[in-house]
C-alpha cells in the first residue's frame, strides 16, 4: 500500500506537550511515508477543559477524560490516527478502535526539579515541600520520605515549572519524558531511581490509535512501531488492567527486557505512604500479557485491592 496516496489527519490534545509529541510522530511517519500528506488536528478533552475535577472523575471511574473526545473523532472519521500518552489511555479500548503502533519509549523515570541546594530527593531537608499532581507519586514519596510535605501541583509543564519559582514548593516531580520531548531535559536535576518512585504503567511511551478497519492508517502507524517497547508496556498495562485500576491509581509498574527475558515489577501503595505492596515476575517476553495478568493476581492476593479502593475515597 506504499504507493497509495492519501491525506492522513492526526488528532491530539492541544497542550504544548501533546503537540510536541504529535509533531515528533508526524516527522517519523513522514520519513517512512514521504509521499503522504499529514495534517494535525487539535481536540479539546474533558481533562483539558476542567482540570479541577480530575480527581472526582477518577473516583467515579471516568477513565477517559484525556482521550474520549479524541476517540470520538476517530470513530466519526474526523481524524485517522490519534496520538496519546500511553499512560493516559484506558486499558480497555472502544469497539472499532485499536492501538496500531507504540513507538520507541523515551524515558520511563520521573524527574526532580529543585531549587538551589535541593537537587536530589535524598538531599531534601526535613519538611521540604514537594509538588506533584500524581496519586502514585504522592503515595510512593510519602513511603520513601514520610517527613516531606507532599503538595498538590496542577497545570501544564510550563505552569508547574513556573510554580517552582514561587514560595510554595522547594522541588517538583514531573515525567522525564515530557521534559525531554519539550526539549527541556536541561531542567532535570535528578532522574529518580525506580527503586524510589516506580513509574506509571506505560510512562514515557506513546500510542498511535486507529480505526480497526482503516487498513491504510493501521499500516502507516505501524511503520514506527517498536516491538520491545510494546512487550514492556503490554506487561505493565495488563498488570494495571488486572488490578482493575485506572491511570490515577497509586500503582506503579516497570518492565525491563534482557535477552528475551522480561522482568516486571509492580507496586501498589497507600496514599498516606504507610504501606507499599511490591512484587516481581519474570518470564519469556512473548508471554508479556500473561506475566502482567499473573502479577496482578499475586498483588490482589496480597491485599492490593484495599489500597486501590482507599485511594478513591
Amino acid at each position: 500500500m506504499r504507493g497509495v496516496s492519501r491525506s492522513i489527519t492526526v488528532g491530539t490534545r492541544g497542550s504544548a506537550l501533546a503537540l510536541a509529541q504529535t509533531r515528533w510522530v508526524v516527522a517519523r511517519l513522514k520519513e517512512e511515508w514521504p509521499d503522504t500528506e499529514f495534517r494535525i488536528q487539535t481536540i479539546s478533552t474533558k481533562g483539558d477543559r476542567d482540570r479541577s475535577s480530575l480527581e472526582t472523575l477518577a473516583q467515579k471511574g471516568d477513565k477517559g477524560f484525556w482521550v474520549k473526545e479524541i476517540e470520538d473523532a476517530l470513530l466519526s472519521s474526523r481524524i485517522d490516527i490519534a496520538v496519546h500518552s500511553l499512560k493516559d489511555l484506558p486499558t480497555a479500548q472502544p469497539e472499532g478502535l485499536e492501538i496500531s503502533s507504540i513507538p520507541k519509549r523515551v524515558e520511563a523515570r520521573d524527574a526532580l526539579i529543585g531549587k538551589e541546594g535541593m537537587k536530589r530527593l535524598v538531599d531534601l531537608p526535613q519538611g521540604a515541600r514537594i509538588g506533584t499532581s500524581s496519586v502514585r507519586r504522592k503515595a510512593f514519596l510519602r513511603a520513601f520520605r514520610p517527613d516531606l510535605d507532599v503538595k498538590d501541583l496542577r497545570g501544564n509543564v510550563d505552569t508547574r515549572l513556573a510554580a517552582l519559582a514561587g514560595n510554595e514548593y522547594d522541588a517538583i516531580i514531573l515525567a522525564a519524558a515530557g521534559l525531554t520531548r519539550l526539549e527541556m531535559r536541561n531542567r532535570i536535576d535528578e532522574l529518580v531511581d525506580p527503586d524510589i518512585l516506580l513509574p506509571a504503567p506505560g510512562q514515557g511511551a506513546l500510542a498511535l490509535e486507529t480505526r480497526s478497519d482503516d487498513d491504510l492508517a493501521v499500516e502507516v502507524a505501524y511503520a514506527i512501531h517498536d516491538r520491545a517497547t510494546d512487550d514492556r508496556t503490554t506487561a505493565e498495562r495488563e498488570f494495571l488492567a488486572g488490578l482493575g485500576a485506572g491511570c490515577m491509581a497509586p500503582v506503579g509498574a516497570l518492565a525491563t527486557l534482557k535477552g528475551g527475558v522480561l522482568t516486571l515489577e509492580g507496586w501498589v501503595g497507600a496514599l498516606d505512604g504507610t504501606q507499599v505492596i511490591r512484587a516481581t515476575i519474570e518470564g519469556d517476553a512473548d508471554e508479556c500479557a500473561d506475566l502482567g495478568a499473573q502479577l496482578a493476581e499475586d498483588m490482589l492476593a496480597q491485599g492490593a485491592q484495599a489500597l486501590i479502593d482507599a485511594a478513591k475515597v
